[in-house]
């Protein structure tokens, strides 16, 4: 087959032939983008789309953004896009500066990687090197990112591919019972949590989402986050908060995902919507655990100049138009229309989140348990009537819900339209006598 023979192929079928099978995608005819400004997504059709998934909540500030674009421009006229960390780049000191003062750890320091998963891969290494344990506590429902490490300590079974662990791995319960009541957490999450450690090695760390992303958005309870916490603080364990999801204002009520619990991480790790779309992730650190790592290392992509310098606009214009107020006016007045979708339709269950973080379960209204079918069919019908949301949770039956956050008060009654179309049309047909 030529060339020329390929490239005339539908570009799923090239897709499917040259890339593995688990790079999955969504809808049975998956959207291919051309073009996006605002909240609204072009595909190869010219049909537009209200992003309500916004790249995996990495879009932070929607596309084709003016201030944004300018900044680019900036650092591209100088004829550098990289250099590396074996140079000094202006870019990397001046970003790692700000979030080591917004961290509110002590004596911060900050190393840039390209993902959240090497986020976490880098603040479980320098955990296991402060502690000299390999031992880590993780929560039930959790994802941490698709490397040996990561996956290692993510708690989604269907996000574990290899049976080979580095580490010797305790999950604790997320504290949710199951909407079909087929999962119930222990009486006493934390005594159980005591009970699996008694005689194990002491844990290295406690790694915990403020706001679970791939667990479908669910928010572990306060109370039971902070025993943990203090579990760990006991064991001498470093807390490890995985902010890829819910930094940067996106729970509305707060700038860190942490702070919805009142906790103190020594460690934090960010990717995702700090650099607007670009590859950038980071890890921030107390210096003493952080220079654990013994040895030399460098991160050839990570604190690239212009991946900070779209790493500071974005942050530039999150606080400039203060869009974390808007994460949070937004994300309540799109909730409460959620709530009243589960009220009008009993195969809906369980709306919830925080600020532009929200979600709802699609179950069998006869069993009220999960329907994983039923939300990839709402997933299409959304697509079709111009609206891109996502899945997750434990049983991929969670809508989930997270435009830019310069979503406008017009386009979250839009997009309430289009649910409550798909909800009406995948509803159950009435019982016949």
């Amino acid at each position: 087959m030529t060339s020329q023979d390929l490239h005339d192929r539908p570009l799923h079928d090239r897709h499917r032939r040259v890339l593995p099978r688990w790079v999955t995608t969504y809808y049975e005819q998956p959207l291919q983008p051309v073009s996006a400004t605002g909240r609204l997504v072009t595909d190869a059709h010219g049909r537009d789309h209200l992003d309500f998934f916004a790249g995996i909540l990495t879009n932070s500030l929607g596309y084709d953004v003016a201030d944004f674009r300018r900044a680019l421009d900036r650092q591209l006229d100088t004829g550098i896009v990289h250099t590396s960390t074996l140079y000094l780049i202006d870019a990397q000191v001046r970003l790692a500066e700000r979030l080591a003062e917004q961290s509110g750890i002590d004596d911060a320091v900050v190393f840039f990687v390209n993902s959240g998963t090497e986020a976490n891969d880098t603040a479980l290494l320098a955990a296991t090197c402060h502690t000299g344990s390999n031992h880590v506590i993780a929560l039930t429902d959790s994802y941490h990112g698709r490397s040996l490490t990561s996956t290692a300590v993510s708690g989604l079974p269907g996000w574990r591919p290899s049976p080979y662990s580095p580490f010797q791995v305790t999950f604790a319960s997320n504290g949710r019972t199951s909407p079909s009541g087929d999962e119930h957490p222990p009486a006493d999450p934390a005594a159980d949590l005591e009970a699996q450690l008694a005689g194990q090695a002491p844990p290295a760390a406690l790694i915990v989402e403020p706001v679970q992303g791939l667990g479908g958005f669910h928010t572990p309870p306060t109370a039971l986050l902070q025993r943990y916490a203090r579990i760990a603080a006991d064991h001498g364990a470093v807390l490890i908060c995985d902010e890829v999801q819910t930094a940067w204002g996106r729970t509305g009520r707060a700038w860190w995902g942490h702070q919805l619990h009142r906790l103190k991480p020594d460690v934090i790790t960010f990717a995702k919507g700090i650099a607007n779309g670009l590859p950038l992730g980071g890890v921030i650190a107390r210096r003493d655990i952080l220079d654990s790592v013994a040895g030399k290392s460098i991160s050839t992509f990570g604190g690239n100049p212009l991946a900070c310098t779209a790493a500071l606009a974005t942050l530039d214009h999150i606080l400039d138009h203060d869009l974390q107020r808007n994460a949070e006016t937004a994300g309540h007045s799109l909730l409460a229309e959620l709530r009243r979708l589960v009220t009008d339709h009993p195969h809906l269950a369980d709306a919830r989140g925080q600020g532009l973080m929200l979600a709802v379960d699609i179950v069998d209204p006869r069993t009220g348990k999960p329907d994983s079918d039923a939300a990839r069919a709402h997933v299409e019908t959304c697509r079709a009537q111009g609206l891109l949301i996502g899945l997750g949770g434990r049983h991929g039956n969670t809508l989930r819900i997270a435009p830019p956050l310069t979503v406008t008060r017009d386009e979250i009654e839009e997009a309430t339209r289009i649910l409550a179309a798909a909800a009406r049309h995948h509803a159950p047909a009435p019982a016949t006598a």
